[in-house]
């Protein structure tokens, strides 16, 4: 073949692929999801960018889904609910499935297991055994993070019935502090983004002796997490159904391989 019409077929083959390619491109949908900005290691902000179990988990998926181009957006966990319950906002993570509090979100196939525990100041341990939740913590001031709903359905109706009081903190390093200086006297979430908080507050010097210390109570119960959607967006998002069905399934696959242990693993160890 002449090396002239070596030089079309090449230019041809290369303009298809570039062209294929920019169909392909253009055929994604966009799509905004939204993450926990404060709910550190599993999905927080440090130094401007999402980092996270979580955020990984997820990046890892939406890789795996051609047909969307996905944007993951980190908001305050209130504001987030707030975007699914309105239908302005798609998707959120990591939610728990709360159906009866929270009608107006679906969710997907569960993520990951979380483990919910209470922990409480040096004057709440010295006191009477707390075995039993949330009745043994009656009487004493318990901090959650605001908009989570970790303490369960017998916690948040001992509250409205005045046995205990519950005061929300935009994130679990105000709620440990203010257990640290006695201002609560405990604060109840994720076993291991407690842990996580607190040793970050010691590195950082935030903490002090003096101020108090801070301990285990016991685990209240498992809770797993899931990538929550609207289903108030009155037909806004026509591909809802497809993107839940494709997200199970690289989902399952990725369970079933392993991977996603492999990254909540590799988060603990560090």
């Amino acid at each position: 073949m002449p090396q002239q019409a070596l030089r079309l077929v090449y230019c041809l083959i290369l303009f298809l692929g570039l062209y294929g390619s920019a169909r392909i491109a253009a055929a994604q949908i966009p799509v905004v999801i939204y993450a926990d900005d404060s709910y550190p290691p599993y999905s927080y902000v440090e130094n401007g960018e999402l980092r996270g179990v979580y955020p990984e988990i997820f990046h890892r998926i939406f890789e795996q889904m051609p047909d969307y181009q996905v944007h993951i957006e980190a908001v305050p966990w209130k504001r987030g609910l707030k975007l699914l319950e309105t239908g302005e906002g798609f998707a959120l993570f990591p939610p728990y499935y709360w159906p009866k509090e929270r009608p107006w979100m679906e969710y997907s196939d569960d993520v990951f297991t979380e483990w919910v525990a209470v922990f409480c100041n040096e004057n709440v341990n010295r006191s009477q055994p707390h075995n039993k939740w949330p009745e043994d913590f009656y009487g004493l001031r318990i901090g959650i993070n605001a908009g989570y709903l970790a303490g369960g359905e017998k916690f948040f109706q001992a509250a409205k019935e005045g046995k205990l009081v519950i005061d929300s903190a935009p994130g679990s390093r105000s709620n440990i502090i203010k257990v640290l200086l006695k201002r609560n006297d405990c604060f109840v979430n994720d076993r291991f983004s407690i842990i996580w908080e607190y040793n970050k507050i010691q590195a950082a010097g935030l903490y002090h002796d003096n101020a108090g210390k801070i301990t285990e109570i016991n685990s209240i119960s498992q809770q797993k997490s899931y990538l929550g959607f609207t289903n108030r967006d009155h037909g806004q998002f026509p591909f809802k159904a497809n993107f839940i069905r494709q997200f199970n399934t690289v989902l399952g696959n990725m369970k079933k391989h392993g991977e996603i242990q492999q990254i909540i693993e590799r988060f603990l160890k560090k």
